[in-house]
C-alpha cells in the first residue's frame, strides 16, 4: 500500500526529472557556415557619452523573433560586461549582463555607468539557445565618458 505523502513525494521528483531532463535536452540550432553578428554602432574603442545608441548588424542569416522556428535565423542578446562563453544547449540567462531583444529588435539605448564597458552580441534561437557554432560578434570595448 502506498501512503500518499509517499506518492505526492514520488511524483514530485518525478516531475522535477521530467522537467530537468526536458531542459537540459534543448535542441541546439545549426548556425549557417558564416554567420556573424557585428556591431554598426559603437565601435571598438569608442568614448562615448551617455546614453549609448547600440546598432546590431547580421550577416548569413536573418533576424526573427524569440518563438519563430525557422531555419537559419535567430534575434540578439547583447552582453555587457561579460566575457563568458555561451553554454552549448542552455537559455542564455536574462539579467543585466544578458539583454534580450526577442521582438527581433536591431537598436538598444543603454545607460551605463561611466567607466570602461564591454559589449557584445550573440544570436539565440527560438528558444533563446545560442546557435552551434555561436553566431556572435567579436567583443569590443567602450569608454563611458562622464
Amino acid at each position: 500500500m502506498i501512503r500518499r505523502g509517499h506518492l505526492r513525494g514520488s511524483l514530485l521528483f518525478f516531475i522535477v526529472m521530467v522537467a530537468g531532463t526536458a531542459w537540459a535536452e534543448l535542441p541546439v540550432s545549426p548556425a549557417p557556415p558564416g554567420a556573424v553578428a557585428y556591431f554598426i554602432t559603437p565601435q571598438d574603442g569608442d568614448r562615448i557619452r551617455g546614453p549609448v545608441v547600440v546598432r546590431f548588424g547580421l550577416k548569413g542569416m536573418g533576424v526573427a523573433p524569440a518563438g519563430t522556428v525557422k531555419d537559419g535565423t535567430g534575434h540578439h542578446h547583447l552582453l555587457v560586461d561579460w566575457d563568458q562563453p555561451p553554454v552549448k544547449g542552455q537559455p542564455i540567462p536574462s539579467d543585466a549582463h544578458h539583454r534580450h531583444f526577442g521582438n527581433g529588435q536591431t537598436e538598444t539605448t543603454l545607460e551605463l555607468p561611466p567607466g570602461r564597458h564591454t559589449l557584445q552580441l550573440l544570436m539565440g534561437d527560438a528558444n533563446h539557445v545560442p546557435h552551434q557554432p555561436p553566431a556572435m560578434s567579436e567583443r569590443i570595448t567602450i569608454e563611458v565618458l562622464p
